[in-house]
C-alpha cells in the first residue's frame, strides 16, 4: 500500500493537503481498507470551527463506526457532499473524490510526513 509523499497525516489515519490556507482532509487508504466497504459518511456543518484532535464526524462501515478527527485547527469552509449519495467513493479513491472536507487553517496540528506515516503502519502491522 503506497502512501503519497505530497500529504501530511495524522496518527488517527486522516490525510491533509495543504493549500494556501485551506486544508483538504480525508481518510488514508489503511484506514478505509481496514474498515470495509463504507456505507455512511457523517460530515460536519459548514462553517463550524473545529480545534486540532476534535471529533468532526464518523465513518460507517458494514463492519464498524469510526470517528473522524480534525488535524488542524480551523473553520468548516466546504464538504464533499457527493458523499451523501455515494459513501464508496471514499473506498475507490480515498486521496481523490473520497476528500471529506476542507478547512480554513487557523492553528497547527500534530502532522505526520508520509515516511512517519509508513513507520507508523509498520509498526502496527
Amino acid at each position: 500500500m503506497s502512501v503519497p509523499g505530497e500529504l501530511q497525516y495524522t496518527k488517527t489515519h486522516e490525510w491533509v493537503r495543504i493549500e494556501g490556507e485551506t486544508a483538504t482532509v480525508g481518510i488514508t487508504e489503511h484506514a478505509q481498507d481496514e474498515l470495509g466497504d463504507v456505507v455512511f459518511v457523517e460530515l460536519p456543518e459548514t462553517g463550524r470551527t473545529l480545534d486540532a484532535g476534535e471529533a468532526f464526524g464518523a465513518v460507517e462501515s458494514v463492519k464498524a463506526v469510526s470517528d473522524l478527527y480534525a488535524p488542524l485547527a480551523g473553520e468548516v469552509v466546504e464538504v464533499n457532499d457527493a458523499l451523501g449519495d455515494s459513501p464508496e467513493k471514499i473506498n475507490e479513491d480515498p486521496y481523490g473524490d473520497g476528500w471529506i472536507l476542507k478547512l480554513r487553517v487557523s492553528g497547527e496540528g500534530d502532522l505526520l510526513s508520509a515516511e512517519d506515516y509508513d513507520k507508523l503502519l509498520e509498526d502496527t502491522d
